[in-house]
């Protein structure tokens, strides 16, 4: 990925660093939770700049092993007693601002569409909407914590919206990638996150957004059925 200039993976990099430290503040500065990520896009970091990822012929594709894990893990969060008490603990207002950080991620998308090195598609120009996730969240923060202004049901209802954005890019993005099932953009395929440090995005940003949005929908839902009248 040579072609790259620095400062679109420096902006990456910056962008999941940002991500790690606004999800550690929500999560009650967990260190446990600091040790995991490190450990995680340390281990993938090392895997990638082996060019391990860029091997797309397989089946599954090895671009399995970036989402899975975390997948699981979250899934275990939320199935056993333990993980449901961490997410309950988890502070909302950080969870919702952590969503600011869809909008550097489009803007870096964009810089690798200039570079061809992924469709446009997976960018707002094309696609991909997600944008207004981040544009919005510091007005969802705002009137929902600041405020107090939108209801339960006004948070639930953006946070289902961002839901459906951030599956729309996802699914777009592995469906324009060089895989054997590949859908889209076969003009110029998603090849730029099988190389470090972009695989930092499906390693750890989007995981963390998704968490993210679960653990506000869980807490939102409980908030509602525990509200007097209900």
């Amino acid at each position: 990925m040579d072609k790259i200039p620095m400062y679109i993976g420096a902006g990456l990099m910056l962008t999941t660093l940002l991500s790690i430290y606004i999800f550690y503040r929500a999560a009650n500065k967990s260190n446990t939770f600091l040790i995991i990520v490190f450990v995680w896009i340390a281990l993938q970091s090392i895997i990638a700049l082996t060019g391990f990822y860029t091997v797309t012929d397989t089946i599954p594709p090895r671009f399995a092993l970036l989402l899975l894990p975390p997948l699981i893990f979250i899934t275990r969060l939320f199935a056993t007693t333990k993980g449901r008490t961490f997410i309950d603990g988890i502070n909302l207002k950080w969870l919702t601002i952590l969503h600011i950080v869809r909008i550097p991620v489009e803007l870096i998308l964009v810089g690798l569409y200039t570079y061809k090195t992924i469709p446009q598609l997976m960018t707002f120009e094309g696609r991909n909407f997600d944008i207004l996730s981040g544009l919005t969240a510091p007005v969802v923060f705002y009137f929902g914590f600041v405020k107090n202004k939108f209801s339960a049901n006004v948070m639930l209802f953006w946070n289902y919206a961002c839901l459906i954005l951030l599956a729309n890019i996802v699914i777009n993005a592995i469906l324009s990638a060089p895989f054997n099932f590949q859908q889209f953009a076969f003009d110029q395929p998603n090849i730029a996150l099988l190389y470090f440090p972009f695989i930092w995005l499906p390693s750890c940003i989007v995981p963390l957004v998704l968490f993210s949005q679960l653990a506000t929908i869980r807490q939102l839902r409980k908030e509602k059925i525990l509200a007097p009248g209900n």
